[in-house]
């Protein structure tokens, strides 16, 4: 369901989406490795050590979630592309 223009946006605004692909396609790559990369220190670390396993695995579970919203950030974005070749636009 589309809105009708309300203001002085272009007629055929287009974004950028293959840009915004590769980003949230690099995004999804950091942010997956430091998630594996995090909790692997979480597991190795002492009580003792700085930073402590708890802070290593909270980071982890944040660089988790920023990896799953990359991941659908990408799904969205290759949905996009394709409905845009099908349809011409």
């Amino acid at each position: 369901m589309r809105r009708s223009r309300t203001g002085t946006e272009p007629v055929e605004a287009r974004s950028p989406l293959r840009l915004r692909l590769i980003l949230a396609s690099a995004a999804l790559v950091v942010f997956a490795a430091a998630t594996v990369r995090l909790a692997m220190g979480a597991h190795s670390a002492g009580p003792h050590d700085s930073p402590s396993p708890t802070v290593l695995l909270v980071l982890a579970v944040v660089c988790g979630v920023l990896a799953i919203v990359g991941m659908l950030d990408v799904v969205v974005l290759i949905r996009r592309l394709r409905s845009e070749r099908t349809t011409g636009a």
